[in-house]
């Protein structure tokens, strides 16, 4: 009866919100009326079908209530089964829970008696002794799915109450020979403590902390700690050596790692915790600098935020115990699509497109909200050539989804190839919409800006360059990418007209700038299709389909592209495509690929993390 109520109020209030919201003016074919926001194609509406979140962080919280013999969580609607153990914080370098009792969710509510599940000898954190613990649990509902890894912190022996745990961190970013950046979210707002190099930063009150750390010493490792509610956690993070010192290092990179089939950790909710735990692990035990990842890490194409931060929190915590220690910088895929859909009265979509307000319901918002990346001077595409109005924003943010970090001698810059993104677009253009593949205007301008500087500054020897989608597709995605069959048609639109370049030449003017723009850029590092491949473009490699009529590309130098989409996704087979003979080392194994720089050199190996065998190893410069 309770929903029967609550259902019409959700549908009322989210036709109310259609309503008020402003339409960007980049879109086309988009209105609104009393029934909310539509998309109208040949005379036909199509509304917005809002649904409310199949699961949320809040719900999976459990609302813990502390009791006499331990706590009382309550799941709402959520039905299955729960398995939980004690965290032993400050007794392993990687603590992670030690599950040791299943319970079934009676209409989804437990009880947990800690005075008999963790009483002597099950007691191996001394929660007897200092009256205060930690509880890892899992979440899986009905059908067997993992749909979350939760934490509660408790104090007392009987009665015991509830208090704020870290549900995600701390992770390092923003790491450089001088400082960085320690983050982490939790449970319920409370202040809290960092100690680092014999200072005591404070960070106020809340749910969300973000501290910078500076005056660090280069190459150095520091000892930090992280103290709330009573609760302390320690780690350590080493900072990068000096700019230009040229001492060698290693750095991971991957992409793709959305649920795949298998069960188990390969699907816990919208992630393959499985594959990417075991790539951290890997990346950590070589002793990595930094992990780079290039998108796709959850399922995604969801409709609301509050689903698509629980797919980007279980994708977090598979990496977590790793985090503690290296930075893992992040872009954008595809599947981080949050957006409008628009549907027929089948339920059938017509067209999906990215959310707005930008500023506050786009995938972009949604990324920046859930990591802590740079953020350039590039704002958005708002003021670039088909700006439908210099009075408005019209283009979602750049912020945290495209820059640039560097480490010593290695600059790495982020891309974000599927900006604006509207899923629908490459079969039906009337919205408008970013097209999956394609780097817009104000971007490049950005990139163009970028990679001279890069050029100048005497302390970089390699730079990389990385973004979602492969330059040259070689098994899965030929009919989008950067390549669309061999269809220069096909660009993004705006305000329904479509931008002057299409994609192929758009491909080549970005590569110009890699190539002969730069000599420092030794490789793009893809993913999108979901395997292991590299490819050395030179200028006997065919690029263009047959009859081309537009300028081509002069390649005056060898550069790579290196795609690892096998993070755990579907895997893709191999297809035949005009460079096919240039492409090697083609494997559907699980992949992470190990970068070793030692001044001017450059070396990789590809390792496949479940089995630990090297799938490819190649001098790359």
């Amino acid at each position: 009866m309770k929903k029967c109520i609550l259902l019409p109020i959700l549908l009322m209030a989210q036709t109310i919100i259609a309503q008020t919201v402003t339409i960007p003016k980049s879109y086309s074919n988009i209105s609104k009326d009393e029934k909310g926001l539509y998309f109208q194609d040949s005379g036909q509406r199509y509304y917005v079908s809002e649904t409310s979140p199949r699961y949320s962080l809040q719900q999976l919280f459990g609302d813990p209530k502390g009791t006499d013999e331990g706590v009382e969580l309550d799941f709402g609607d959520f039905r299955g089964s729960i398995t939980y153990g004690l965290i032993p914080y400050g007794k392993a370098p990687h603590p992670l829970p030690v599950f040791r009792f299943v319970k079934t969710l009676e209409a989804g509510k437990v009880a947990i008696n800690i005075k008999k599940d963790f009483r002597y000898p099950y007691d191996f954190v001394d929660w007897e002794k200092n009256q205060m613990l930690s509880i890892g649990y899992r979440l899986t509902d009905e059908t067997g799915m993992i749909v979350y890894d939760g934490e509660i912190s408790l104090k007392g022996g009987g009665p015991f109450s509830v208090t704020s745990s870290i549900y995600e961190g701390p992770f390092v970013n923003m790491l450089t020979h001088t400082g960085v950046t320690i983050w982490f979210n939790t449970t319920l707002p409370v202040p809290v403590e960092l100690r680092i190099n014999g200072e005591t930063i404070e960070s106020p009150v809340g749910t969300h902390h973000e501290i910078t750390v500076s005056g660090l010493a280069p190459d150095t490792k520091y000892e930090y700690s992280v103290s709330y509610g009573g609760f302390t956690q320690q780690y350590y993070v080493k900072t990068a050596p000096k700019p230009g010192s040229r001492i060698p290092f290693v750095f991971a990179y991957t992409s793709d790692s959305r649920h795949a089939s298998g069960g188990g950790e390969r699907k816990i909710y919208g992630a393959n915790a499985y594959i990417m735990k075991k790539i951290a692990a890997v990346a950590y035990a070589h002793d990595a600098a930094f992990m780079q990842f290039s998108g796709d890490l959850i399922n995604g194409y969801l409709e609301t935020n509050a689903e698509t931060q629980l797919q980007y929190t279980n994708w977090k915590k598979a990496v977590e115990p790793f985090w503690h220690y290296i930075p893992f910088q992040v872009g954008m895929g595809n599947h981080e699509a949050l957006g409008y859909i628009f549907r027929d009265s089948t339920g059938r979509s017509k067209a999906f497109v990215d959310k707005f307000p930008f500023s506050t319901e786009s995938a972009e918002m949604a990324f920046a909200e859930a990591f802590v990346n740079p953020v350039s001077t590039l704002t958005s595409e708002d003021g670039s050539m088909y700006d439908p109005s210099s009075h408005t924003i019209d283009f979602p943010s750049y912020a945290e989804n495209v820059y640039q970090y560097r480490y010593d001698n290695v600059a790495v810059v982020v891309l974000n190839s599927d900006y604006w993104y509207a899923p629908s677009l490459s079969r039906n253009t009337a919205t408008s919409g970013g097209l999956h593949g394609y780097i817009m205007d104000n971007q490049l301008k950005w990139l163009e800006k970028t990679i001279t500087s890069l050029e100048k500054d005497r302390t970089i020897d390699h730079v990389f360059v990385t973004q979602h989608t492969p330059v040259f597709p070689n098994g899965g995605h030929s009919r989008d990418d950067m390549w669309y069959s061999g269809n220069n048609e096909k660009r993004p639109f705006v305000a329904g007209k479509a931008v002057k370049k299409g994609i192929i030449e758009r491909r080549d003017e970005y590569l110009d700038l890699l190539i002969n723009k730069s000599s420092k850029v030794l490789a793009v590092l893809t993913g999108d299709e979901h395997n292991y491949n590299r490819l050395q473009l030179t200028k006997e490699v065919t690029i263009y389909p047959e009859g081309y009529p537009h300028k081509k590309l002069n390649v005056s130098r060898p550069v790579y592209q290196i795609n690892n989409g096998a993070a755990g996704a579907p895997y893709y087979g191999q297809e035949v495509l005009p460079w096919s003979d240039h492409t090697k080392a083609f494997s559907v194994e699980n992949a992470v690929c190990l970068f070793y720089v030692d001044g001017k050199k450059v070396r990789m190996k590809v390792i496949n993390p479940d089995t630990l065998n090297t799938i490819d190893e190649i001098e790359l410069r």
